[in-house]
């Protein structure tokens, strides 16, 4: 056992510190920034689509996570989401930014009207770092 866990790490190892982790950002080319968040914490990753050996390729330029409080932990799942984009955008302020996030687990989980318009409030045009979705396929 002892040997496939050396065999795994050093995969790990060479795969982190031999591929570029994070790509250069451009400021022509549009953002995404996915989000998510969950009991144990927050996270977002801002991508973009650059072409790399004359293919597009779409790769990380920003990465943040943050562990939750044990208050806010007790968040509905549009809360978090909520909250993650406001940690997002106090540490990173980019413009172009077309957000991107798990809305499965939305549905059902959060029914308090509350909660879902503070929600609706992140996410219009009044928000200065509000970008529309395009339409997913």
């Amino acid at each position: 056992m002892t040997q496939e866990r050396d065999k795994a790490y050093d995969k790990i190892r060479k795969a982190l510190t031999e591929a570029p982790i994070l790509l250069m950002p451009y400021c022509n080319i549009p953002f995404k920034l996915f989000i998510y968040a969950c009991e144990d914490g927050l996270g977002a990753a801002l991508h973009q689509v650059q072409i790399i050996d004359e293919k597009p390729t779409e790769g990380p330029v920003f990465y943040i996570s943050k562990q939750s409080k044990p208050t806010e932990a007790k968040n509905g799942a549009s809360h978090s989401e909520c909250l993650c984009l406001t940690y997002f955008e106090m540490a990173n302020s980019h413009s172009r930014i077309q957000r991107k996030n798990d809305y499965s687990k939305a549905g059902n989980i959060h029914k308090n009207a509350d909660g879902l318009s503070r929600w609706a409030l992140a996410n219009t045009p009044d928000n200065p770092a509000y970008v529309p979705l395009e339409a997913e396929p």
